[in-house]
């Protein structure tokens, strides 16, 4: 597609190593003018100075926008509200975070009079598609750079050579040579010397969580206030979406919570490994499970745990702003009517454990859970129930379709 008629294209720019290169690669091959756009979903330092960075490279201008409240609010706290887990550990920091930057910069695109988007997705990630995706729901008629299925570069190392070659600055070296990823939510780490699954991280790997043996001694107690599976205060503080999430990443971090190191299956078919810190996420994941234990049914938690598995796969392929997804959305909000009570979760080296929970719309009720003496449930009543419940496995024994080896007596071995 390179030499094709672009006259104005925004990129997606994090002022990482593949974005800093990508800008004067633009200029070079489309001969069009780039403007970049940054989304601050929680970056911190690493947006400083990023203007001058960009405008350096050769960016017309750089054009950012503080996403932090949208991010918790309608996309975090809506993902946390589903249960989704991808293959049992990503909470999904990344993949969550896709849409809404791309739904962003599709909208800036428009409103600059660009022909074009352009992004620094490798072609074997799965941020391509979760980009590429919103751009196709968004704003079609759009067209799509991605400049790593187009150059000749080949790696992170060439990448650093062509950032030499023409006066870049970046963070990476051939020494540390990670891709890293930000938010509010998480940090992830991939490449380099994850790449061997057999090798394990490095300590100085981590930016975030302390080391479980380099935490507190002295456990920690984080109390989650929600309304309607929404959480809203910490330890009986009301805050807003980013402020909550800030604050329990501080706690989370300083007690080594959230540390992941996975084998993951790509959507483009390739398993990869990485490593996640997600301090915060995972307390409040912690703390939400449990509200849901006390306050829904048993049919309706255990169907949600199966559309939470679903839920995980629309959001890991970049399918947010699908029908699918919305429908399911509608479905979850409504499982969280009265998700509204407190959870108290200890933090100690590593662990997010939680110990007490209490709701106004909680469904236990001890008078029926006591092993002791009661007058509301008659325990005589369960033979009826287990007679009714075994009933076809009754009449299929009686049948004579049971094989005589499951009832031979199982060998005694000394």
């Amino acid at each position: 597609m390179a030499g094709s008629k672009i006259q104005k294209v925004v990129l997606a720019y994090s002022g990482g190593l593949d974005t800093s290169v990508i800008v004067p690669w633009l200029r070079e091959n489309y001969g069009c003018e780039v403007i970049c756009f940054t989304a601050d979903i929680g970056q911190g330092d690493e947006l400083t100075g990023l203007e001058e960075k960009a405008v350096s490279s050769g960016a017309s201008k750089l054009i950012q926008v503080d996403l932090r409240e949208e991010f918790v609010r309608d996309f975090l706290f809506p993902m946390l509200q589903s249960g989704a887990v991808y293959e049992r550990k990503y909470l999904l920091g990344t993949a969550i975070a896709r849409p809404l930057i791309a739904k962003w910069q599709a909208a800036i695109a428009q409103q600059e009079g660009a022909d074009a988007v352009a992004h620094g997705c490798t072609g074997k990630g799965n941020d391509q598609v979760r980009f590429e995706l919103t751009y196709k729901a968004l704003a079609p008629t759009l067209k799509v750079i991605a400049p790593w299925r187009e150059w000749k570069l080949r790696s992170r190392e060439d990448a650093l050579e062509y950032a030499a070659a023409n006066g870049i600055s970046v963070s990476a070296t051939t020494r540390s040579i990670y891709s890293r990823d930000r938010n509010l939510w998480h940090i992830s780490h991939e490449g380099g010397p994850l790449e061997d699954p057999a090798q394990a991280p490095q300590e100085e790997l981590f930016q975030w969580t302390a080391s479980p043996e380099s935490a507190p001694d002295q456990a920690e107690l984080v109390e989650i206030g929600f309304e309607q599976g929404v959480p809203v205060s910490v330890n009986g503080e009301r805050l807003g979406p980013a402020a909550l999430l800030e604050s329990v990443n501080v706690s989370g971090a300083r007690h080594a919570i959230g540390r992941v190191d996975m084998v993951e299956n790509r959507l483009v078919g390739l398993k990869s490994r990485g490593v996640y810190e997600t301090p915060g996420g995972t307390i409040l994941a912690a703390a939400h499970r449990d509200l849901e234990s006390i306050c829904l049914d048993r049919d309706t938690l255990h169907f949600k745990e199966q559309i939470a598995l679903r839920y995980a796969e629309l959001i890991y392929y970049g399918k947010w702003f699908t029908p699918l997804r919305e429908a399911l959305g509608i479905f979850i909000a409504e499982t969280q009517a009265t998700m509204t009570g407190w959870v108290r979760v200890r933090l100690y080296k590593g662990s997010a454990t939680t110990i007490a929970r209490h709701s106004p719309y909680s469904l236990y009720r001890e008078d029926l859970a006591t092993f002791g003496a009661d007058d509301v449930f008659d325990q005589s009543d369960a033979k009826g129930f287990i007679d009714l419940f075994g009933l076809q496995m009754k009449v299929k024994a009686l049948m004579g379709e049971i094989p005589s080896s499951s009832l031979e007596t199982p060998i005694q071995r000394d």
